[in-house]
């Protein structure tokens, strides 16, 4: 497998687009947010983990709309 075709594979993905963002990137990967904002908790844990605070105005929507236990965790984060 190339490394193109890894990341094509990895950007279908919330968890693999989360580690990927976390351990690899160490920091925020816009091309993964597409997928990462497709899981609640992941989000959570991609603005806990990596974005450090609010995540970027699509996926933090997002979030909010979802009214998912994990956006009063996402809530907390950024109120701090």
């Amino acid at each position: 497998m190339t490394p193109e075709e890894a990341i094509f594979i990895i950007l279908k993905d919330a968890l693999c687009s989360y580690i990927y963002a976390r351990d690899v990137i160490e920091g925020r990967w816009e091309q993964g947010e597409a997928a990462i904002s497709k899981s609640a908790y992941y989000s959570y844990l991609y603005a806990r983990d990596v974005i450090k605070g609010r995540l970027p105005d699509l996926m933090h929507n997002q979030m909010i709309l979802n009214n998912h236990k994990y956006t009063k965790l996402y809530v907390r984060l950024i109120k701090q």
